[in-house]
């Protein structure tokens, strides 16, 4: 039987919806117990919240003072510690799964399997390639599994469970040649967290300019929403590269996406192949993204967004 041990990412006051769904995988392995590992400096909330996932068996309570930030250095000779006994570690394949897994799948000696999007067998694995263009099926080598979830593949697990959470302590020797300095990215503005929200609002090249994008921040303040960017407007200076959807940014499955001045190109759509329902306004007819929209209209964004703002009311309901 399986005994699936899944990293919790957590900001120390919340737990990521994404831990939620790498729940959901491991479930898809019909393992004998989930146990969800929460690494922080004190008991916190996020331990509280993963508690209550269904499926979980347990959470563990790693408290260390150099777990205050998730720093991979830190992290992964705990993880390689605590995954003895384990069948499967995972964790989700969002900036704090792929930057913590390589190491730790490298302290085990084992391969790392990259972007889980079903479950076959407990070794057997489907993965998107080339943008996400092509599937192929893997099959990993006997010994434990080390590997990141396509958060986007699958559906977040309900919060009723009540598995007990307990403090452990490992024995590691922490590392001293990284540590934890700042954070620099975007602020959000209160804005749900890009990758795990129900619907985003994204803006490409059309937009022309970093004010103009402005508009794409009133539509998301109006909507609840996250604000995305297609890698033309991040490298054009419009907003910061940490809000890049697509294929080297992140990927996303929201309920509705709604895509402003954004003309489709490969790589941006297989950032969004799983969310719900495609919105797209785009001025030219032959846009690549109107072949996979929903719902398209051709027309002039500065026209739509300034209109659509005015419409919603400012309570986001």
């Amino acid at each position: 039987m399986s005994k699936v041990l899944v990293l919790a990412e957590h900001d120390g006051e919340t737990l990521n919806p994404s831990t939620a769904r790498t729940v959901a995988c491991a479930l898809d392995l019909g393992p004998e117990t989930i146990d969800v590992a929460v690494f922080a400096e004190a008991e916190n909330k996020p331990a509280q919240a993963a508690a209550r996932l269904n499926g979980v068996t347990r959470v563990l309570l790693v408290e260390h003072a150099a777990n205050r930030n998730p720093v991979a250095a830190v992290l992964a000779p705990q993880i390689s510690a605590l995954a003895k006994g384990y069948t499967h570690v995972l964790a989700p394949a969002t900036t704090f799964g792929k930057d913590l897994l390589p190491r730790v799948a490298a302290l085990l000696g084992v391969p790392q399997v990259s972007d889980i999007m079903r479950v076959i067998d407990r070794n057997v694995f489907e993965r998107p390639i080339y943008a996400g263009n092509a599937l192929e099926t893997i099959e990993t080598p006997p010994g434990i599994v080390v590997a990141t979830v396509r958060t986007a593949s699958f559906k977040a697990v309900a919060e009723t469970g009540s598995a007990p959470v307990e403090k452990i302590s490992l024995d590691f020797d922490c590392p001293t040649h990284t540590r934890f300095l700042r954070v620099e990215g975007s602020s959000g503005g209160g804005r749900p967290d890009l990758q795990s929200a129900r619907v985003v609002v994204s803006g490409g090249r059309g937009l022309a300019s970093k004010e103009n994008f402005d508009l794409i921040y009133a539509l998301a303040d109006r909507l609840g929403a996250a604000v995305g960017a297609s890698r033309a407007a991040v490298d054009a200076g419009f907003v910061p590269n940490d809000l890049q959807v697509g294929q080297t940014g992140k990927i996303i499955a929201p309920e509705l996406y709604l895509a402003f001045g954004i003309s489709g190109a490969i790589q941006h759509l297989a950032g969004i192949k799983d969310a719900g329902t495609i919105v797209a306004v785009n001025k030219d007819p032959d846009a690549p993204i109107f072949e996979v929209a929903d719902i398209g209209l051709v027309g002039d964004l500065f026209e739509v967004l300034p209109a659509l703002v005015d419409a919603l009311p400012k309570d986001k309901s």
